[in-house]
């Protein structure tokens, strides 16, 4: 899980991974996958993001050929509706994501906390 703090100058770090060039994840794609878990529904998770159905359907598809395995499900719409599913793959795909991050965030806080002493007074 991200670091979050109410101070408005504390640091952000947002990791992008890229896999040569065929395959990235980064922050957005990882929340687009917590939001189908938490929500049941690309266009609902999307929505959630300021996205459109199509971009979030774009981004699922992107994901589930990168990986060997499926992290997404899709079900038809239909009367009842559609939905969709996050896999096993597409939960441990967050979660090393996350644990990643995690690990970064601490082994650069030295850095980090440097990096924010150097800042100019930002109170304006």
């Amino acid at each position: 899980m991200a670091v979050m703090s109410h101070d408005p100058f504390f640091p952000q770090v947002k990791l992008r991974l890229l896999f040569g060039d065929r395959a990235m994840v980064g922050p957005g794609k990882v929340l687009l996958l917590e939001n189908i878990r938490d929500l049941g529904s690309i266009s609902a998770a999307g929505r959630a993001m300021g996205m459109s159905y199509k971009r979030a359907w774009s981004l699922v598809e992107e994901m589930n050929a990168a990986f060997r395995l499926p992290v997404v499900l899709p079900a038809r719409g239909g009367a009842g509706g559609g939905g969709a599913a996050v896999t096993g793959a597409g939960l441990a795909v967050i979660a090393a994501y996350r644990g990643f991050e995690a690990a970064a965030l601490e082994a650069g806080a030295g850095e980090l906390a440097a990096l924010r002493g150097m800042l100019a007074d930002m109170s304006d």
